[in-house]
């Protein structure tokens, strides 16, 4: 474990890559005696900076939802981190791919909730019960850390589960008209499809997504409130974009398309 003045001194360090514009070394091999706590706890504290800003909690993520990218993490289980209001971005909007540091896109279905929901004892029923509806969404990965070979899920977590921002849709669907197992989606980049998959990729049904992270930030007293958003984690691989690169995510079952660009 590392002591708390460590831990402050770490999230100075994620704090200021966004003026020095070069990302840090990995923590895992700065402090080689870090451990998941002391990235949960970082996190915490690098998200209520941005809250002492101005900013406000609109969400979560849940990433490392794939058996093969829990192990690229040696990790077996998802991870997550809390989202704040200015990490939400218009869609069909050109981004200054400046504004990032190592942006990667993968493509997301995202819930609003309608009712309040808390773990723990949290089932796929209640996430049905408490969810008002889902939506496409661009999820834009990105580091605050350099990436480098060694990378593991205690990097990520403090690194706010890697997320650099997110693109929703604005076509919603209910639940109970669609088979959310089945959705099927492709990132397109600058007309050509480079990447295809469907939702059942994300723990089998991206419901149980959301369940699992409800018990998961009832251990931490979170409650999902009315109109957070959940990203409930990508069913492709990640795909590295640049300055030029025009994305659309095309989504099946009446979602339609979610467009961004870089430039």
């Amino acid at each position: 474990m590392l002591d708390k003045a460590t831990r402050t001194k770490i999230v100075t360090d994620l704090c200021g890559v966004y003026e020095t514009r070069k990302p840090i070394r990995l923590l895992t091999k700065t402090y080689p005696e870090i451990e998941i706590e002391d990235a949960y706890r970082i996190q915490e504290e690098f998200v209520a900076r941005h809250v002492s800003k101005g900013a406000r909690i609109k969400g979560y993520k849940v990433g490392l939802t794939s058996k093969p990218m829990q192990e690229m993490a040696g990790s077996t289980e998802p991870d997550f981190s809390a989202m704040t209001d200015d990490f939400f971005l218009p869609e069909d909007t050109p981004l200054p791919a400046a504004r990032f540091f190592a942006p990667m896109i993968e493509i997301e279905i995202a819930f609003v909730m309608k009712h309040a929901l808390r773990g723990p004892g949290i089932l796929p029923v209640d996430v049905l019960r408490a969810t008002d509806f889902v939506l496409p969404a661009i999820e834009i990965v990105d580091f605050r850390l350099a990436r480098e070979p060694g990378m593991n899920i205690i990097d990520t977590v403090a690194d706010l589960a890697a997320c650099g921002a997110v693109v929703l849709g604005a076509n919603p669907r209910r639940l109970d008209a669609i088979d959310i197992r089945r959705v099927k989606g492709s990132i397109i980049r600058n007309g050509k499809i480079e990447q295809e998959g469907e939702a059942s990729a994300v723990l089998g049904n991206p419901v149980t997504s959301v369940a699992w992270l409800a018990n998961k930030l009832g251990e931490f007293g979170v409650t999902f409130e009315p109109g957070h958003v959940i990203l409930t984690g990508s069913f492709v691989r990640a795909m590295p974009v640049n300055a030029g690169d025009d994305i659309v995510c095309r989504f099946d079952q009446g979602f339609g398309d979610v467009a961004t660009s870089f430039i």
